[in-house]
């Protein structure tokens, strides 16, 4: 039996994994925690064999829960579950200690076949990072894009356009005819996908990269 701890601010995301892990015999999810505080917080009394983790987080983030896991709990195998596909912030996070690292977008067979392979001992990388980096050496352009627009989607790209333009999310959720939590959820994406910690800084390189208008 494979002991999990599933770590991600979104509840639904946490909610889902639940449900794919409960149809598997081999598995069982032994807790649940928004952020890397709440899993620390929880591990002493509360054994893991795998823990699957985001990658951005408020409070202690995927890379830094990850380094206090390899020093704290070494013993504890780490799968990280995220939208982004920055190369340098999964090779940070790996060189830190996780893994395996697989994007969000995976099919359910994969996610499993990944914990697996991390519980048995294995690194993991999902298929489609990997053949993305494989094209990119074939390519003779194994230097990671900065293009993150190229990534985001039409309705990401205007809410990144209001949130360089100085407007809330109240007041972005207006404008789009939508609710704020849609508008929370689509700057989260904005935020896993280009790498960005924060909003300045998310900002900065838009316009360093010429996203905004």
């Amino acid at each position: 039996m494979i002991r999990l701890f599933l770590v991600d601010d979104h509840a639904l995301l946490r909610h889902g994994l639940r449900a794919l892990f409960s149809q598997e015999d081999s598995f069982a999810v032994v807790g649940e925690a928004e952020d890397g505080e709440q899993l620390l917080a929880q591990l002493p009394t509360t054994p893991c064999d795998v823990v699957l983790l985001d990658l951005h987080m408020p409070g202690l983030d995927g890379l830094a829960t990850t380094q206090r896991l390899r020093a704290e709990y070494p013993d504890v195998r780490i799968l990280v579950l995220s939208m982004v596909d920055n190369e340098w912030s999964i090779g940070q996070v790996l060189a830190a200690g996780a893994h395996g690292y697989v994007l969000k977008n995976a099919g359910h067979d994969e996610i499993i076949v990944a914990v697996r392979a991390v519980a048995a001992g294995r690194r993991f990388l999902c298929s489609d990072l990997g053949l993305a980096m494989l094209e990119k050496v074939l390519a003779g352009n194994p230097e990671p894009t900065t293009k993150a627009k190229n990534v985001l989607s039409a309705r990401e790209q205007e809410i990144l356009q209001l949130v360089a333009d100085g407007l809330t999310t109240a007041q972005i959720a207006e404008k789009l005819y939508t609710s704020p939590r849609t508008v929370e959820t689509h700057r989260q994406n904005i935020m896993e996908k280009t790498g960005a910690k924060n909003t300045a800084a998310l900002i900065k390189t838009a316009a360093s990269q010429g996203w905004l208008s």
